[in-house]
């Protein structure tokens, strides 16, 4: 009998991602089943469980997770603490209570402490607080890694996690003031564009981006994840995480990022600053060189094609897309 593969929070970012490599790939031996927060509420318990008993899965890629950006984070530090507790707990019960063969969960940069070295690596999630605007949700996804060592100190199980860095791509949340700083920016530029006063020349409109434009961010295009995803499933068995990330010498400042997009769109207009809005941190560069030792010849998108494409995307989708 095959892998039966669930995927939480499958119509996300990322799982929409894996379910497009998996497409290509169409592997004979594994049947991935992708799931929503429409097919249960992975905060209760009973929902949960009624879940996995449907599917019964030997394997599970759990995405799903109340995500969203620096602003809305600032906001709602309890609700993103305990619904993600909630979550996570349920899901990692059940796949030990049927005796699922692999977790892989879903951390994040952001949840590294805010006074640190750089770069970062998989040894320093737990080394002091993480920054102040999101710690609700960064100490809900660190205890991910907690859960993992206990079920495998306990149990013998074989839950673990990986760690990417800022991801985009087609299937993102483009809704202003929840969205990240990539799908919020398309949306924004889109809009200046095609929606506001559409007959005035472009050339006489200027796009604002949020804070100073000089922080750096790593950004990972979601079909590269994705892959990474996959090769974690099949290939990467320990609890320790890892980091998806790609190489420190392609991080990007956020000016670098808004011209990139400007390009992607053609748009003739200029770009402006505005400096009263928060930059949030300066940087928070992450060593991939565990996934290096791993993979050392793993080819990442060109991060302007990604930007391209990802642009290209919304554009053919802007009805349907989350805006």
């Amino acid at each position: 009998m095959g892998k039966v593969v669930l995927v939480t929070g499958g119509t996300g970012l990322i799982g929409k991602a894996i379910e497009t490599v998996i497409k290509e790939e169409n592997p004979a031996d594994e049947r991935w089943i992708f799931v929503g927060s429409k097919d249960a509420d992975l905060t209760d318990l009973a929902a949960t469980r009624e879940m996995f008993q449907k599917h019964q899965p030997t394997h599970v890629v759990h995405l799903a997770a109340m995500v969203g950006g620096l602003f809305h984070n600032m906001s709602n530090n309890l609700d993103f603490f305990r619904k993600n507790m909630l979550i996570n707990d349920n899901i990692l019960l059940l796949s030990h209570e049927l005796k699922v063969k692999k977790v892989v969960s879903c951390l994040s940069t952001c949840i590294f402490p805010d006074k640190t070295s750089y770069p970062i690596d998989e040894t320093m999630i737990h080394n002091g607080p993480p920054h102040d605007s999101n710690f609700g949700y960064s100490h809900a996804k660190r205890m991910i890694d907690v859960l993992n060592r206990a079920y495998n100190q306990q149990y013998g199980d074989m839950f673990t996690s990986v760690v990417p860095c800022n991801v985009f791509g087609p299937h993102d949340n483009f809704v202003p003031g929840v969205s990240h700083v990539i799908p919020g920016m398309i949306h924004r530029l889109h809009e200046l564009m095609f929606v506001t006063n559409p007959d005035e020349p472009q050339e006489s409109k200027s796009f604002s981006v949020y804070g100073t434009g000089k922080p750096l961010r790593q950004f990972i295009y979601s079909l590269d994840l994705a892959k990474l995803f996959i090769w974690v499933l099949r290939d990467y068995n320990s609890v320790e995480p890892i980091i998806l990330s790609v190489d420190e010498s392609a991080e990007v400042s956020i000016a670098q990022l808004a011209e990139s997009l400007a390009k992607a769109f053609d748009f003739k207009g200029k770009l402006e600053f505005d400096t009263t809005k928060a930059d949030g941190q300066y940087k928070k560069t992450a060593s991939n060189a565990k996934l290096r030792k791993h993979l050392p010849n793993f080819k990442f998108t060109d991060f302007d094609v990604a930007i391209k494409d990802t642009v290209q995307w919304y554009i053919a989708n802007y009805e349907k897309a989350r805006k």
